[in-house]
């Protein structure tokens, strides 16, 4: 539980992340990280497209370079695109000015007011440059799709045991998560949408 949902100290030390939304909303809020990868990002949008919901994706920069064509394709289905830095970097590696370099990068063709941290990780320097320019994005349930020592079957287990009022819920479109993911996302939004959750951007 401490990787599904992170406890509250652990939320404490990024007080002005945003770790979950509306507790008093039945609400839930779908996002994908890693992408955008062809095979895999195409499919998570037909599977999104086929349930008519939208969700936000926390795209590389690199990524986007190289696959120019997946990237129009979550804009133009109307997504909501998030920062997710140029080279997936982890900030505990990084100086704030490298850093910060390598989001702006990234900024240069996302455009966008949303940032993740890939997996997670920021130094407290890093954090205070980042929190007056994004609204940072952190989860309140990470469904692990990418660990290899999970199957599709307990990675939606944890959707439907995690899942609750304001979660931000995080999937990746990736080829590492690809097994899990396409066993697991369409089964979690279809249990989601039978639990009267709605799925909102955010």
């Amino acid at each position: 539980m401490l990787i599904e949902q992170p406890p509250s100290l652990l939320r404490r030390l990024y007080p002005r992340a945003e770790w979950r939304e509306d507790p008093s909303v039945h609400a839930v809020y779908l996002t994908f990280d890693d992408g955008p990868i062809p095979g895999m990002t195409p499919w998570v949008l037909d599977v999104l497209d086929s349930f008519g919901v939208k969700a936000t994706f926390f795209l590389v920069g690199d990524n986007i370079r190289k696959h120019p064509a997946e990237f129009e394709m979550v804009r133009e289905r109307g997504h909501r695109l998030g920062n997710h830095t140029y080279n997936h970097l982890k900030g505990f590696a990084c100086s704030v000015d490298y850093y910060m370099a390598n989001v702006a990068k990234a900024d240069g063709l996302i455009h966008s007011d949303l940032f993740r941290p890939p997996h997670g990780h920021l130094t407290f320097g890093q954090y205070r440059a980042l929190r007056d320019k994004y609204r940072i994005i952190m989860w309140d349930l990470v469904t692990r799709d990418y660990s290899r020592h999970l199957t599709g079957e307990e990675v939606f287990a944890k959707v439907r045991r995690y899942a609750r009022n304001g979660s931000i819920i995080t999937f990746h479109d990736s080829l590492k998560s690809e097994a899990n993911t396409r066993y697991a996302l369409p089964r979690s939004i279809a249990w989601l949408l039978e639990q009267g959750y709605e799925l909102r951007l955010l």
